[in-house]
């Protein structure tokens, strides 16, 4: 079902990675966009980006500030909220940054929108694939799905790195996890996603604010922030191998995500503005085609033409899950969704951008390796 007529779109975080290439989106499709950002130092380095797409207004302010969405959420129809701090690890020994930004920032943007004095009827709202945790598993020999949480510090200690079925104790194997999947947040970046989601759905169906919450996967593509070391792996591997050193993988490699290219994330943003299918619903936006990391590594070693060989470390993260890919059954039914970039095309494409961009992109991963390793969060 589409939706009625939306002109203007505010897009919190528009200026970020997923933000700049939705804000493109927007403007090619005819809307009037406004951008607001921090442009946090962490993502934006270089301060205000070159790509900003010049036919958007853009506005620098932070989503917790109230005054400021009271004067701009009264001249547009929608929003869409990118706006958030992202970084699993890093999440862990910052809490306090992360549920003020995301869970505090999401509060803020709806006690706005309970306020009548503003014309906003839909609100799209990025989610993530890290609420689930782990993903859905299948065990063949009992013929029964599983569930399972974190594995146990026993078990990575011995380095079993794979899930075991809790009744025969067979390896479990990885199945496509639908929104149904109970979810059990690993990290405090996770359950700040999960609050963002469950509060804008729950506020939305309350006052009548169209919302659909969309679950990303893991997104990659041009302007991901390479010397941001807590952004995608994607980015981080590339930052390695630009700057002549090998990619990291933790555990055996052998885990598996997966991959879904920026531009059919920002496809799906407007899908889901532009459609009612999936008005107060969570979707996931993924390809459905999981790769192991291990496997992605190599892959983009070989596409960077170089020879070096991926450092398989066989040390783990306190609070990784094993796998996760999406079923996208619920996107392609509700809005009419279908993934359009290859992941080879989709790496091409990250590439090109990289190299360009390669003068000024520092490696930062052993710093934060480092820090991880400080905080008691590897083995």
């Amino acid at each position: 079902m589409k939706a009625k007529s939306v002109e203007k779109v505010l897009v919190t975080g528009g200026a970020g990675f997923i933000g700049s290439h939705t804000v493109d989106a927007l403007a090619k499709s005819g809307y009037q966009v406004n951008i607001l950002d921090n442009l946090d130092p962490q993502v934006h380095s270089k301060g205000t980006p070159e790509y900003l797409n010049e036919n958007a207004a853009f506005v620098k302010g932070d989503l917790r500030d109230r005054d400021l969405l009271r004067r701009i959420l009264p001249d547009v129809d929608a929003v869409i909220h990118l706006a958030a701090t992202v970084g699993v690890g890093q999440s862990m020994y910052e809490v306090e940054r992360y549920v003020d930004t995301n869970t505090l920032g999401t509060a803020t943007l709806l006690q706005a929108l309970i306020n009548k004095e503003h014309s906003v009827r839909k609100l799209v709202v990025a989610s993530s694939m890290s609420v689930y945790g782990e993903g859905k598993y299948h065990c063949e020999k009992c013929s029964s799905y599983a569930y399972p949480r974190l594995r146990s510090e026993e078990q990575l200690r011995k380095r079993v790195w794979d899930h075991l079925c809790p009744v025969c104790k067979s390896a479990l194997s990885p199945m496509p996890t639908d929104e149904s999947k109970p979810l059990t947040p690993t990290s405090i970046y996770a359950m700040s996603k999960r609050h963002q989601e469950e509060t804008s759905l729950l506020i939305g169906e309350t006052y009548g604010i169209r919302t659909t919450a969309l679950r990303y996967f893991n997104v990659y593509g041009s302007r991901q922030a390479l010397a941001n070391p807590y952004t995608g792996v994607c980015a981080i591997f590339s930052s390695r191998i630009l700057n002549g050193n090998r990619p990291y993988v933790f555990e055996d490699g052998n885990q598996s995500r997966d991959f879904i290219h920026v531009k059919d994330v920002a496809r799906a943003n407007l899908a889901a503005l532009q459609r009612n299918g999936a008005d107060f619903t969570p979707v996931n936006i993924g390809t459905g085609s999981p790769i192991s990391i291990r496997r992605l590594a190599e892959t983009l070693v070989a596409l960077y033409g170089s020879n070096m060989r991926p450092y398989v470390s066989n040390e783990y993260r306190k609070g990784d899950i094993r796998h996760c890919y999406a079923d996208i059954s619920a996107a392609r039914r509700l809005l009419e969704f279908e993934p359009t970039v290859s992941l080879q095309d989709g790496l091409i494409e990250l590439i090109g951008w990289a190299k360009a961009e390669r003068w000024g992109v520092v490696d930062l991963f052993e710093k934060t390796l480092e820090e991880l390793r400080e905080k008691e969060l590897t083995a």
